[in-house]
């Protein structure tokens, strides 16, 4: 049984990055026992990491197709989709550290884990600050080194709502989503704003580049068919939202 020793404090592990500002480290735990889970959760936590939990390799590769991670703490022993298979398909694309975890401390067995592509090893039963002082040796590394991909000026984020203006992608949640050019500019405006209001007579003149005479349905048309495309229910939407006598905005979520 791990003893946790809690102490709470108000502060964000963060990284500055020119045309991001700074960004939280994000932590993603991944092991069948629940318990592990939460003990690494409530440690790293308290040093500011925003933490991600899965319980399985297969749900491990879910959340990093649809987060930015930035660390993966992984157990080798699970369900579905072990470690050892989990670091090959993650190896395949992405070069974040990984930290595995083992019952097994035979030196084969690390071998096997550090040659399949982890970084580094930690043995069960472990201690938690040992694994926390490794987490912090290898997003140093992984930050400040060089490893971590720049990420473009002109992505921009709100929930699950991500767009890629240098590619001209959309998805929500990690899938694609198909819009028209015009649909694509409105969604692009509001989304280089979120939070501000923009009067119908805005949009039309900034899409259309053209003075806004009887524009209300043309706009209304548009904005109905961005949200049957990027909202789980359009009749009662998460990002695009009217702001009624004034016009619409997206919702700036964190």
């Amino acid at each position: 049984m791990v003893k946790l020793y809690l102490e709470f404090r108000e502060k964000t592990t963060v990284l500055w990055m020119r045309g991001r500002g700074e960004i939280m480290l994000n932590v993603l735990v991944c092991d069948d026992d629940k318990e592990i889970v939460d003990a690494i959760e409530i440690y790293l936590s308290q040093e500011g990491y925003r933490i991600y939990k899965a319980y399985d390799g297969l749900q491990a590769l879910e959340i990093l197709k649809r987060e930015e991670i930035h660390l993966l703490i992984l157990d080798i022993m699970m369900p579905r989709m072990d470690g050892i298979r989990a670091t090959l398909k993650i190896r395949e694309e992405s070069s974040i550290p990984i930290i595995m975890l083992s019952a097994k401390s035979q030196d084969t067995d690390k071998i096997l884990g550090l040659n399949m592509g982890a970084d580094d090893y930690v043995t069960k039963p472990f201690n938690p600050l040992e694994l926390v002082a490794r987490a912090k040796s290898q997003l140093r590394r992984y930050t400040r080194l060089g490893n971590m991909p720049e990420q473009s000026e002109h992505v921009y984020r709100t929930g699950g709502l991500m767009m890629n203006d240098d590619r001209k992608e959309v998805t929500v949640d990690g899938e694609p989503v198909k819009l028209t050019p015009i649909e694509y500019n409105i969604l692009l405006l509001l989304m280089k704003n979120q939070g501000r209001v923009f009067s119908i007579e805005q949009i039309y003149e900034s899409i259309w580049q053209e003075e806004a005479i009887a524009a209300d349905n043309t706009v209304a048309v548009h904005i109905r068919h961005i949200r049957e495309k990027i909202e789980i229910n359009p009749k009662e939407p998460r990002y695009l939202k009217v702001v009624w006598g004034v016009g619409y905005k997206v919702e700036k979520i964190q």
